[in-house]
């Protein structure tokens, strides 16, 4: 059983509308979002496209709900342009977290990224960083730690399918070159499984190192059926690659005990994106959530 004074349960909002995607979920507003949020049992959230800028206005209508803000995505491009651009950017975005309370951003580097390509095949042709550029992105990821460190927060980096952290060799070279006292892992048992690496074997080795976890399920047959097929990682999304836990083929139970074993202390999160027309965003929510509440107590 996860210790609830140490783990909150969150869900990301891109069950509801999908931010690389606009047409799905376009009809689901972000009262709506955030209200079936927490009619589901939530305690917080991600912030999605469709969230109000204005972080008085967003955090008002989270108190209203009892929700708080646990992270948000940020792109990083340290190794395609200038360091200073994604300074500016990261401090606007830290500033913003800060006043909506939250402590976390999970990064994920988007140069030369394929993810967000709706006709290229995610098997095929990503990037593969050389050694300059690896010193670049671990070199400028340590800045921008020293940043949130200095701003109260935790970055936490996004490792992810069709970019250049994807593979477990890539995971460990990263892990290996970040300081570990301003870069962690986010993880995400999904994209390990999808990239066909064991998310048990990731979490153990890197457990003491990670600061938010993002709880994301697998069907294995339409993985396979991407691989044949040769769909894009967005036509996986359409087509339901991914779930929430306990509704795929991803073993969670591995992953909570190990979280319980070593005494995580953070957000672990729901975050399934899929056809809010084919999977109803407030019943898949509350699927999860019961599935979490029976497996890890929280």
């Amino acid at each position: 059983m996860l210790d609830k004074n140490r783990v909150s349960l969150g869900i990301a909002p891109i069950g509801w509308t999908n931010d690389d995607m606009p047409d799905l979920g376009k009809e689901n507003t972000f009262e709506q979002t955030v209200s079936e949020m927490a009619l589901a049992g939530f305690q917080g959230t991600e912030v999605g496209s469709h969230y109000p800028a204005d972080p008085a206005v967003l955090k008002k209508a989270l108190d209203l709900r009892g929700l708080t803000v646990c992270n948000q995505w940020f792109s990083s491009f340290l190794i395609s342009r200038p360091y200073e651009e994604t300074e500016q950017a990261f401090i606007r975005q830290c500033d913003f977290l800060k006043k909506v309370g939250a402590n976390c951003i999970g990064v994920s580097e988007q140069s030369y990224s394929t993810q967000g390509m709706l006709d290229y095949p995610i098997w095929e042709g990503k990037y593969v960083m050389d050694d300059q550029e690896w010193e670049r992105l671990s070199c400028g990821l340590n800045r921008l730690g020293k940043i949130a460190k200095e701003k109260e927060m935790v970055l936490t980096f996004h490792h992810h399918m069709g970019t250049v952290v994807q593979t477990e060799e890539e995971i460990d070279r990263f892990m290996d070159a970040v300081d570990p006292a301003l870069v962690y892992l986010l993880f995400d048992s999904g994209h390990l499984s999808f990239a066909g690496i064991d998310p048990e074997r990731i979490l153990r080795r890197y457990v003491d190192r990670v600061r938010h976890v993002h709880l994301k399920d697998l069907r294995k047959s339409l993985v396979e059926q991407s691989k044949r097929e040769r769909w894009s990682f967005l036509k996986g999304v359409r087509a339901g690659t991914f779930t929430v836990p306990g509704d795929g083929d991803v073993d969670f139970g591995p992953i909570f005990q190990i979280l319980e074993e070593a005494a995580y202390e953070g957000w672990v999160v729901v975050e399934a994106e899929q056809d809010p027309g084919k999977a109803n965003p407030l019943e898949y929510a509350i699927k999860a959530r019961e599935y979490i509440a029976e497996h890890t107590g929280l």
